[in-house]
């Protein structure tokens, strides 16, 4: 009986604010979906680096007689050079931190070059072609090491760590994902604050039956669970709402369209989805309890 009279009050609140709880449920929904795709955002970029780092060489650029320098002044690098550059390469210093490098002489790379870009393959000839070692390494983090070790080097022309041209996009996803996050924090407290507005109303409109309430010997928490319920109804269809939007922008913008059109790249998937949506539904309940439970508990007060 009891539990019949707090739905019949949490029904008959909802219905009185209906303005406001459609404001509540609209306010949440944005908030949360912000929060969703934060979550995800972040999980792809710990996917993407761990993709990357992976695959991460150390490019080692011998000198070809296009290149003048400092280390370059013998024009292409001769053999010796070459010989030195893998003597170094398979030594007792750098061996132990690299897994794997493969060697291109000039001719193999500007097959490559052709292979790759054929639309480019006047550009250059094999004479005017460097050779190239491509290191990887056990522990990507490490390829300070390399570098510091061939800079200078004669007839070596440059040497490029793959690593520093993605941390670029590293920071400017993790600057986007810090911005999804701004942006459902304000949501979110429009949400709080939205909720114990709507509390406060439902409350002031009932006065005269939370009186007759005290009258009979109600508890404070027979006559508050009724109110922080209308907030938690209210935030949990925002909150389901949010969760549908994260599981459909995965299901159709990551699987449906990023996934078919670069499927070398790992994207996060339907099942990372869902295991966000826990966490959407928890934080707006949560939230939507603890902000009521406290604007009826004032309330009361008073």
């Amino acid at each position: 009986m009891r539990v019949g009279l707090i739905l019949s009050e949490v029904l008959t609140g909802l219905r009185r604010n209906a303005s406001m709880v459609v404001s509540v449920i609209l306010v949440t929904f944005v908030s949360l979906t912000f929060v969703g795709a934060a979550i995800l955002m972040q999980a792809q970029i710990a996917t993407m680096r761990d993709y990357f780092q992976d695959r991460a060489q150390v490019d080692v650029y011998m000198c070809s007689d296009l290149k003048v320098g400092e280390t370059c002044t013998g024009g292409a690098a001769t053999e010796e050079q070459i010989s030195a550059v893998k003597a170094e390469l398979e030594g007792s210093t750098l061996s132990p931190l690299i897994q794997e490098y493969t060697f291109l002489s000039p001719a193999e790379a500007y097959a490559s070059f052709v292979e790759n870009f054929p639309e480019n393959a006047g550009v250059l000839s094999e004479a005017q072609t460097s050779a190239e070692f491509h290191i990887t390494l056990l522990d990507p983090t490490r390829s300070d090491v390399i570098v510091e070790a061939f800079t200078g080097e004669e007839g070596v022309e440059q040497i490029k760590d793959q690593l520093q041209y993605l941390d670029p996009l590293f920071s400017a996803l993790t600057i986007a994902t810090y911005g999804a996050i701004a942006v459902a924090g304000l949501m979110l407290i429009s949400a709080v604050l939205l909720i114990a507005t709507t509390i406060r109303l439902s409350a002031y409109a009932r006065r005269r039956e939370i009186g007759i309430m005290r009258l009979v010997g109600a508890s404070n928490r027979f006559i508050q669970t009724p109110f922080v319920l209308e907030g938690v109804v209210a935030a949990l269809i925002g909150s389901l709402l949010a969760s549908g939007a994260v599981l459909v922008g995965v299901k159709f913008g990551v699987e449906g369209y990023l996934t078919e059109r670069m499927g070398t790249i790992p994207w996060v998937g339907l099942g990372d989805a869902f295991l966000v949506v826990p966490v959407v539904v928890a934080i707006g309940v949560i939230l939507a309890a603890l902000s009521a439970g406290f604007a009826i508990r004032r309330w009361l007060r008073a």
